[in-house]
């Protein structure tokens, strides 16, 4: 393949600009060329050394040889005549074992690309690269209706090749789905790994994931879609805004079967189940456990280390006889 210039287009390009490939980040060959960013990954890839080669497109060092060795053998055929007609066999065995070697090449160069990929997309470039792929809504949305079609992260549910498929993670609900294209459904998930979804969010905090796809794409500048900078309504809880800690959970986004407007309980046989699973509390400060933790533990200081107290203001335990739960304190005994 070529680009529009006239340059021959890369391996990486052309891998990544195949249909179903859209969720691939290109990787830079800076990256793929430091060992280190590669180390085990050659006991898991056959023909790992031409896997990579491909890759880069560099061009396979024996080449000239074989080319020689075939005219030779040509050569001979015309000379020799049954030998020759015997090498010429061996010629044709020999070109379709390197068209099976080649299949298998590429195939392993794919293995490779992806598996270089999971470490690629957590690296500084990488994540940066996906986060303008999620600003453009590339990934596509959540399917929940109460989610409002909040732009999903790819993810895998393994970090071992041939396990599972990529799945689309939603940030509003914490939930993971079937991509809705067929054509991402035979893209292995350990081509994501299960680290990025949860890091693209840590390193990116200020990011309005309560934004729609739809919003994105047409452009709208309604305030709640301001850029991070201009926004002044953030309040930090665990690190996170507050408005991102799972807005699409909790009550009214949450569905209730009704029967002529009588909900449906939990205990009937078709009622719904498990439901605290999608829980969200009203109070969003229940969840600050860093001030939680340090209005339980006001003698605490910030090292974590505690300040010393008046030893005759702590309980013990008794000694002697009493139930576990008894302390004994100032000389008097509690139950």
């Amino acid at each position: 393949m070529s680009s529009s210039s006239g340059t021959p287009e890369s391996w990486i390009s052309s891998f990544c600009s195949l249909l179903g490939h859209e969720y691939f980040a290109e990787i830079s060959e800076d990256f793929i060329e430091d060992d280190f960013n590669l180390t085990g990954l050659q006991a898991q890839v056959a023909m790992y050394k031409e896997a990579l080669e491909m890759i880069l497109d560099v061009e396979p060092e024996d080449d000239d040889d074989e080319e020689e060795e075939e005219e030779e053998d040509e050569g001979d055929e015309s000379i020799e005549g049954e030998e020759g007609a015997i090498r010429q066999r061996a010629v044709e065995r020999r070109h379709h074992r390197m068209a099976s070697d080649l299949s298998i090449i590429e195939s392993s160069a794919e293995m490779l690309y992806g598996l270089i990929h999971q470490r690629f997309i957590c690296s500084r470039a990488g994540i940066q690269q996906m986060s303008e792929k999620y600003e453009l809504a590339h990934f596509g949305v959540c399917p929940r209706t109460n989610c409002e079609q909040v732009r999903t992260l790819p993810v895998g549910l393994s970090d071992v090749p041939g396990e599972d498929t990529v799945k689309l993670f939603c940030p509003s609900c914490l939930d993971v789905y079937v991509p809705p294209n067929s054509r991402f459904q035979t893209v292995d998930g350990a081509f994501f790994g299960r680290t990025f979804g949860a890091l693209f969010l840590l390193t990116f905090p200020d990011y309005d994931i309560s934004k729609r796809g739809a919003e994105v794409l047409g452009g709208d500048r309604s305030s709640r879609n301001l850029p991070d900078s201009q926004r002044t309504d953030d309040e930090k809880i665990n690190g996170f805004n507050a408005h991102n800690l799972a807005p699409g959970l909790g009550q009214g986004k949450v569905y209730e079967p009704r029967i002529y407007g009588f909900r449906v309980s939990e205990r009937a046989r078709s009622g719904p189940r498990m439901g605290w699973l999608r829980n969200r509390p009203v109070d969003l400060h229940e969840l600050d456990e860093a001030t939680l933790h340090a209005a339980e533990h006001p003698d605490e200081s910030d090292d974590g280390a505690e300040v010393e107290s008046d030893p005759r203001q702590a309980g013990r335990r008794r000694q002697n006889g009493g139930s576990p739960m008894d302390v004994e304190a100032n000389g008097e005994t509690y139950a």
